[in-house]
């Protein structure tokens, strides 16, 4: 490991991700959105999350179509929306549910304009993360695996052939399904450290009662605006 190596990190460009997702951005310093990856086939988080209404939780689901590839396995780049209607169903919820909160002038324009505006999935997810990222002052330098790699392999390749890339020494690993894959031998062979978030999920002020964790970062942004930073980052 080299003393000035940057500490990467990776991950799928999904829809209005959790606040575990910019935490680990916040902690690296390269962050490779992996636009050209399989899109995942089922349930996932890749086009949807969940946010806090006056009913409980409630998913917030980009319908989404596939071109007929192999085996149905196609990357991010090529899904789309499967029709436009579900921008008004989204933007009608987020009015419903925040009107109340703190900073919903604030944040509510911010997210409209985004959702209204693109019509590309990948290019909406993108833009969003990397909005969220700016409003939270993360300075991270966000990177398209499209535009660093042709090709690559898979699960560890993967990350082996993104941090040779990127002339790093170190990978910072999510604390969820990443451990899953990762092969800390196999990245030790390639001179990679393996780290892992320090990602401890903050209780904040929620609308309606009790404190539901695990939703979209943009439930932070909605309660606590400006202070939303601190309340993830844990800044005194």
């Amino acid at each position: 490991m080299t003393p000035d190596s940057p500490v990467v990190a990776i991950h799928q460009p999904n829809y209005i991700p959790w606040l575990g997702y910019f935490h680990k951005m916040w902690e690296s310093d390269i962050f490779v959105l992996l636009d050209t990856v399989q899109f995942p086939r089922g349930q996932s988080f890749a086009n949807r999350n969940r946010v806090k209404t006056h009913n409980g939780t409630s998913w917030l689901t980009i319908p989404v179509s596939t071109p007929s590839g192999e085996k149905g396995k196609v990357p991010y780049t090529e899904v789309e929306f499967a029709g436009t209607k579900w921008k008004r169903k989204h933007l009608r919820t987020l009015q419903m549910n925040y009107k109340k909160a703190d900073y919903y002038d604030e944040i509510y324009p911010m997210l409209e304009k985004e959702i209204e505006k693109h019509l590309d999935f990948v290019e909406l997810n993108i833009a969003l993360i990397t909005k969220i990222a700016s409003y939270l002052g993360i300075q991270t330098r966000p990177v398209r695996l499209s535009s660093l790699l042709d090709t690559f392999g898979e699960k560890t390749d993967l990350i082996i052939d993104i941090c040779k890339k990127l002339h790093s020494s170190i990978y910072l690993s999510g604390t969820g399904g990443g451990k899953e894959y990762n092969d800390e031998e196999k990245l030790n062979e390639n001179d990679i450290e393996l780290r892992y978030s320090r990602f401890a999920h903050p209780e904040y002020p929620q609308l309606w009662d009790g404190f539901e964790p695990n939703l979209s970062v943009i439930d932070l942004l909605f309660n606590c605006g400006p202070e939303s930073s601190a309340v993830l980052f844990r800044k005194q």
